[in-house]
């Protein structure tokens, strides 16, 4: 039994008096075990003075009341949990953005906005956390020889399909194509012989040289020759076996078509091929084209002529200085002033067009590279062709051509109009009736070059040839 003081009750057999010492005994007990409780308490409950308190206990405190805080925010960020949408929306403080959101700060109100990024690579997300369901992850992993052994059976799987596909384009390729050994066998037993280009030219200008050929067959191995010799070096192996040679003496034949049909193969043996141009010259087909375009011949065979004699003529002064000593151009114009030729008198007009500038572009070339006196400028300047141009008419002859109703030719004239204007500018100057076409040309292309612009064509064809008329007038002003 105890009082209720809590102390225990003394035993009944004792006397009052001799209680006495033993109560002073155990007074002074609890005064020593109160005194130790006090001094064993703990800190926030010991009687301390504030200000004896050091500042590693200050420091400790002041953590222990950031990290309860950052708890709390913590769990207020667990417990509210904000919901994008695909519109910017203001973000609270303390609500939580799930993962994948997109988040900016709006730098005019200072808040910061939410909106979802991806709805499809979301959606199963943002469906877990409205449910506030945990998201299931794939904890299961692979060793690295479950993926070298993967690896093995995509490149075996890969190696087959290449097989198949490898076996079945070869079997498509047999059933196309036979083996060239078969072919070779089959050639041989029909006696076909595989010729090279040189073996045909042989061949055909054998064909052509034979008194047994008829004309047909004659004209038949010009057509056919004509096609090889357009390359360059097709036409430079015709000159190994003398086979140009027996092409330029084909002009003298009696037969027109014989004479147009060689002129044909030499016109386009001698474009840009300066090698055959020059063996031509000294076979003569400069002579025996000028005779042909000077005499009664059929027009289609002054047509291929012509070809033959300015791809003989163009970038070869040359052929151009004993074109001048031969009277080519007394020819020329000629052949011009025939009634019925007037598709001849454009070609002829284009011609002396590109001789003109050939020689200013080498003026222009000389210049440029700063040659005092280059061979190719030499060999221009021995070609007086604009002197002899103005002492043989043309002047008067290219501004008659002025009136030929076609556009095109019309078009060449004026180029070589303007190509001659320093040369024939008196003449130019003093003809009224050239200066009366050029005004009545001049108000047709502006009514053309309007109607061009009507339909959506800037600077046309008509604008240029309505160009060309304005600065001709200009210049006779």
């Amino acid at each position: 039994m105890f009082w209720k003081t809590g102390l225990p009750m003394p035993p009944q057999g004792l006397p009052l008096s001799g209680m006495a010492p033993l109560g002073m005994l155990l007074g002074l007990l609890m005064a020593s075990y109160f005194t130790f409780c006090f001094c064993h308490q703990k800190p926030e409950f010991a009687l301390t003075n504030p200000e004896k308190t050091t500042t590693k206990e200050t420091e400790r405190k002041e953590t222990i009341a950031e990290e309860e805080l950052d708890s709390e925010e913590l769990d207020s960020e667990v417990l509210e949990v904000f919901h994008p949408s695909h519109e910017w929306q203001a973000l609270r403080p303390g609500q939580a953005v799930p993962v994948g959101s997109h988040v900016r700060l709006n730098l005019q109100t200072g808040t910061r906005e939410v909106k979802l990024q991806d709805e499809d690579k979301f959606r199963n997300t943002l469906k877990g956390l409205k449910k506030g369901k945990r998201l299931d992850i794939n904890t299961n992993t692979y060793t690295s020889q479950d993926l070298k052994s993967a690896l093995a059976k995509f490149k075996e799987g890969a190696e087959m399909e290449s097989s198949k596909e490898d076996k079945a384009r070869q079997a498509e390729v047999k059933r196309l194509f036979r083996p060239i050994e078969e072919l070779k066998r089959d050639f041989e037993e029909l006696n076909v012989v595989i010729e090279t280009d040189m073996q045909i030219m042989v061949r055909l200008i054998n064909k052509f040289n034979s008194s047994n050929s008829s004309l047909e067959e004659k004209i038949a191995a010009l057509f056919d020759l004509e096609y090889y010799v357009h390359q360059m070096d097709n036409a430079q192996d015709l000159l190994s076996f003398g086979g140009l040679q027996v092409v330029i003496n084909g002009l003298n034949s009696t037969e027109p078509l014989v004479k147009e049909y060689a002129a044909f193969v030499l016109g386009a043996a001698f474009s840009s091929n300066p090698k055959v141009q020059v063996e031509a010259i000294e076979g003569g087909a400069l002579q025996k084209l000028l005779v042909i375009l000077a005499t009664e011949q059929p027009l289609a065979a002054k047509k291929k002529v012509l070809f033959a004699l300015c791809s003989l003529l163009r970038h070869f002064p040359y052929a151009q200085q004993q074109f001048l000593k031969l009277g080519g151009l007394q020819v020329l114009r000629s052949l011009v002033q025939e009634k019925g030729t007037e598709v001849l008198a454009v070609r002829v007009v284009t011609l002396l067009y590109d001789l003109v500038t050939e020689k200013m572009f080498a003026e222009e070339e000389a210049k440029l590279t700063q040659e005092t006196f280059p061979e190719k400028l030499q060999q221009y300047r021995q070609v007086h062709l604009l002197p002899s141009l103005r002492e043989q008419g043309w002047c008067e002859i290219t501004a008659h051509l002025l009136a030929l109703p076609e556009h095109d030719a019309r078009e060449k004239v004026l180029q070589t109009l303007g190509a001659l204007l320093v040369t024939c500018w008196d003449h130019y100057h003093q003809d009224s009736q050239l200066s009366r076409m050029l005004a009545s040309l001049q108000a047709e292309y502006q009514l053309l070059a309007a109607q061009e612009l009507q339909d959506g064509e800037d600077e046309g064809y008509f604008w240029e040839l309505l160009g060309s008329i304005n600065s001709l007038l200009k210049e006779l002003r």
